[in-house]
């Protein structure tokens, strides 16, 4: 009885599946370190006091990273093309609450729910970084 308790518990266990979805297309980012301060004050970031609006940010995650402002919420995304190898037209160019790549397909995406736009066979969907609000300023990280 001890032995078909502990097969069907063993089944059990193998049979059951993670929470994890591993796309092996999705895999064109790297995981880097992102710690960044913003302040919402300078002249350079005051576009993101009005609803609406997006800044690029050089030099962070894989090809910068772009912050967008709903008026209530900040959302911060890797400006990398998720859908790309990193190269030099995958860098997406933001436009109000979207943006698109340079590269000739033109991916766009949506800056508050980071995923494609207008293109259903797009698999991946924009690296997402956490904002915390204080203030004037942003801490973007990871």
């Amino acid at each position: 009885m001890k032995s078909l308790f502990y097969t069907l518990f063993f089944l059990i266990l193998m049979t059951c599946s993670g929470n994890q979805v591993d796309d092996k297309n999705c895999r064109f980012l790297l995981d880097i370190s992102v710690n960044f301060t913003i302040d919402l004050s300078l002249p350079q970031y005051s576009q993101l006091t009005f609803a609406g609006n997006s800044v690029y940010i050089p030099n962070e995650g894989n090809a910068g990273i772009i912050v967008a402002s709903t008026g209530a919420d900040f959302y911060a995304w890797d400006a990398s093309d998720p859908n790309h190898a990193p190269n030099s037209c995958s860098a997406l160019v933001p436009s109000g609450l979207n943006g698109t790549c340079g590269c000739e397909d033109g991916n766009t995406y949506n800056f508050v729910t980071g995923t494609p736009d207008g293109n259903d066979g797009l698999r991946c969907a924009l690296k997402n970084y956490r904002v915390q609000q204080n203030g004037n300023t942003l801490l973007i990280f990871n």
